[in-house]
Parts: C-alpha cells; structure tokens; sequence
C-alpha cells in the first residue's frame, strides 16, 4: 500500500512539472512557465499619423510598426482624454478623468490626484505578486501641497502601487527640472536647496520673458519662466543645480533605467510603466538625432524615441522576455505643432499630417484628440491583426486583472481582455471623451458633441477644439474627418445618443473650464 502511495505521488509530481513547463524548441530547453511580464510603452503628443503603421509616409518608425504590426493594430484605439494629466488618471485607475476635478493638466507642484486607497493597476498587479515600476514621466502630482522638494516627497507613485518609481515630476516644460527616485531628488546637494514656485520668481533669478539673450530655445507662448539649460519653463525655480536634468540627454537617461529595471527583474513577475517625454515639447533630440527627419526638433524627437522603443525591445530579446511578456503601446493624447516654443514644427512640416485622416488635434474634442496610435503585442501568443474594435485606456485595468487572475474592476474599465488578445472583434459600445473638462459621447459609429462655449479654434497652437453653439453628430463610418455635421438633418439619432450621454455625464455644461495654455 505505501510502494503504491509512493508511485502514484511520483506520477502526480510528475504531470504537475509538465504541466508547469513549456518547451524552448529554439535552445532545446525548458523554461519555467509563470505569469507574463507586462509592459505599457506610453507616448506623449504622439499623434495617430505621427507612426508609418499608421499611414505616416514622410516619417520611418520601424520599431514603434514592429509592435503594432506584429500584434493587434486598433483604428479605433482612444486615449480618454485630449490632454496628458485626465489620459494617464484614466489609464492606471481605470476611472474617466472627469468623475475627479483635480484630474486636469496640472502645475508642477500639484498634489497627487490619485487616492493612495483607490485600485490602480500596479496595485492590483503588485497584489497578484508583480514586482512594479514606472520609468518616464509622471504628470500625476506628487505630495499634498506645499511639497518640499529637499526632503522626501510623498505621497506619489511608491504610493499608489509601483514597488519603484524614476520619473519627471510633471512636464519637461515645466520645473522641477530634476529626476525623482522614490520619492527623493536625485543628486540634490543639500548645500543649494531647491525652491520652486508658480505664482511668483525669486529675486535675481533670470527668466526668458526679461532675459531673451540667455535662451537658446525662443519661447512662443507660455514658457516664459525660469530659464534651465538655455530654455525657459513654466513655473520659477531657485536652487538644485547639480540635481538638473540634462534636456538631450533624457531619452537615453530614462531608456538605460528602463533596461535596467527589466535586468534586475527578468526572473519576473514584472509591470513596467515606460512613460517617454517625445514628443512633448521642448523638444530636444540628442545630438545623434538632430536632422534626423527633416521635419525639425519635433520629427527628430519621433525618430529618437523609435530608436528608444528599438533598443528597450532588444533588451527583452536579450534576456529571453519576449515570449512571456506582453506589451501595450500608445499615446496619450493626439498631436500638436506649435506647443508653445519655436521649433520649426510648423515651419518644417512638408507633406506630414500629424494627426493623419482625423480633424482636431490635442485640447480637442474632435477624433484627433483621443484616438491615437494603440497596439498590444505578445511574440507567439497574440497573432497580428487590424482590429475596429472601440477600445480605451480605461480599460486596461480590468483586463489586466482578468489576465493574471484577479477579479478586480474598476468603474469606467471594461475587461476587453479578448478583444486586445486579438481573440474577439467587438469591443465597448460607447464612452465619454474628455477635452479640458468638455466631453462628447461616442456609441457605434456614431459620435455627438454638445454644444459649449468658446472659440472655435484655439489660435495659440492651430487646432480646433470642438466648441460650438449647436449640437454636433458624426457618423464616422461615413464621415472619419468630421466634415458632415448631421444634427439637423437626423434628430432622432441625435436624442438617442444626447439621452445615453446624460444616463452616463450627466449635465456636461457643469464644472466646464476654459482652456488655458502656459
């Protein structure tokens, strides 16, 4: 009775290491079989014409088209706001950024907007056994006001879930203008303390307003503050200087810290949040980059970061990760030329169109401010395809949940886990976009936009917002560029959707901002 105790705990143990264990016919070996590692590539201002995948002809970005070539392309894939502060909310909370009134494009010394108790991705992640880290920008506040950026700062993102945390406080534009590990500056000298300030300069500090001679990147609009490395910010600053960030070479600072993480984490479990800064203003390719495009700073910002995702992508080839990782790409909000410098964005254009077949662009309620480039990828597990589904940020969360086990959910995310695994065609019904606390309404292939306030376009940076007196109906099955605006001429189409906006919104006239620009 024991020999057959024995015998039948042996061939148990047996099935149970097959069962565990996936063959590599590539090196003849056997890797252990666990949950995969996740990776969400985030862009800034990248917009859906911005990648040749995409239709771009007058730029290459053959390493940004191996993601979304070689997995599921969404045409129909939307950040869910035009801005980057209410998109990045959305993306890690899995709740639309207008349910919180602090989620709006935020000063470099706001506080963090997320709860420290409200379910996030990498919190949920990190509950299921994730090592987590965000690497890039944050844009999220940090703090809870009046933060003192010569001691710890906290609460941010080590709060909110990830296990680590290298990032720009906000903007590149705008100051801080130093790296923060885990809460604490890096390289700050405690013998030149850092102030910082958004109401007013310090005195004799120079700023690019009064001190045009000391710049070497014109301002345009906004910008015009503090001057660090020959380019006015947004916001005053006084002290760090050994703790500045050098511009050109930000890229390749966060893409190393990025390979890095995923070196010291290959034996995994791990979520990577690699936030890029391109091609946000002030755009400031490396030296290797400049001339790249032809197109100017913005084109070779583009370029630069394709050659970033290139090299982060050799690294999990590298360390055997690419099988057992999956990996999301997008924007996190469309595109804009002129951001509030001079940089030949304009000038330097030709033939590209930024935000391809789409009207608008960011700050914008039409497509060009929410629907942006939007990939997931997984080598051998994910088969490429272009998908219609209707997709959004948002639902990241709860379809990453669905996919390591965890039956959390948050309360805008939908798990569309199958749809971005390439298995199933339908994605959402509708949802709500957000531009600068306006929101328009997408269900089906139709999308309407209430009617607001406020100028038709916004002369500082060229781009229709969406605002008008009368109510606005688009089908874009018919129409993707918005030039038919059937309102008028279909009513009842009009109520339906005007009645499924309000049963989600609500009054969407309340709590409506004027947009601002720095």
């Amino acid at each position: 009775m024991k020999l057959l105790t024995r015998l039948f705990v042996f061939f148990l143990s047996i099935l149970f290491w097959n069962c565990a264990t996936d063959p590599d016919t590539s090196s003849g070996t056997e890797t252990t079989s666990q949950p995969p590692n996740i990776v969400v590539i985030y862009m800034d201002d990248l917009g859906y014409g911005d990648v040749s995948a995409y239709g771009a002809t007058e730029l290459s970005t053959p390493n940004m088209d191996k993601i979304i070539n070689g997995g599921v392309q969404f045409t129909q894939g939307y950040a869910s706001s035009a801005t980057c502060t209410p998109s990045r909310y959305a993306l890690l909370t899995g709740v639309y950024p207008w349910r919180n009134k602090d989620a709006k494009i935020l000063p470099g010394t706001a506080p963090l907007v997320i709860d420290t108790a409200q379910l996030t991705i990498p919190r949920m992640l990190k509950n299921e056994g994730y090592q987590t880290a965000i690497v890039g920008k944050w844009h999220l506040g940090l703090g809870a006001g009046n933060v003192n950026w010569n001691e710890h700062v906290s609460p941010g993102p080590n709060e909110v879930g990830f296990g680590y945390s290298y990032i720009l406080a906000a903007t590149q534009d705008r100051v801080p203008t130093v790296y923060i590990e885990n809460g604490d500056v890096v390289g700050l000298d405690p013998d030149d303390p850092i102030q910082v300030s958004y109401q007013e300069n310090f005195e004799g500090e120079p700023t690019g307003k009064d001190n045009p001679e000391l710049l070497s990147m014109k301002w345009h609009h906004g910008h015009n503050n503090s001057i660090v490395n020959g380019i006015p910010r947004i916001g005053f600053m006084k002290g760090g200087e050994a703790a500045k960030w050098s511009d050109i070479d930000m890229a390749d600072h966060f893409l190393s810290k990025a390979q890095e993480y995923v070196k010291e984490h290959k034996d995994g479990p791990f979520f990577l949040y690699y936030a890029l800064q391109q091609p946000h203003v002030p755009r400031t390719p490396h030296s290797r980059f400049v001339g790249s495009s032809g197109m100017g700073p913005r084109g070779d910002a583009i370029v630069e970061a394709d050659w970033c995702i290139g090299e982060f992508l050799k690294t999990l080839e590298e360390e055997g990760l690419m099988e057992n990782t999956l990996i999301v790409f997008s924007s996190d909000n469309g595109p804009v030329l002129n951001d509030g410098y001079y940089d030949d964005a304009v000038e330097k254009l030709g033939d590209h169109t930024p935000a391809g077949p789409l009207r608008g662009g960011k700050y914008s309620l039409f497509e060009a401010g929410t629907r942006v480039p939007f990939a997931t990828y997984w080598q051998g597990k994910i088969e490429p395809k272009e998908s219609d589904a209707l997709v959004c940020q948002l639902d990241l969360l709860s379809s990453l949940a669905a996919l390591v086990g965890s039956d959390q959910q948050a309360r805008d995310s939908e798990n569309l886990l199958d749809v971005f695994m390439g298995e199933r065609e339908e994605g959402r019904n509708q949802l709500v976009l957000e531009a600068t606390s306006r929101t328009a309404f997408r269900q089906g292939d139709w999308v309407m936009i209430p009617p607001y306030q406020g100028p038709a376009v916004n002369q500082m940076v060229d781009i229709e917002l969406g605002n008008d007196d009368e109510y606005q109906l688009y089908n874009l099955a018919e129409d993707l560029s918005q030039q038919n605006n059937l309102a008028e001429a279909n009513p009842e189409k009009l109520k339906e959707m005007v009645q499924a906006f309000q049963q989600v919104r609500g009054d969407a006239a309340e709590g409506v901002e004027d947009l601002e620009l720095k």
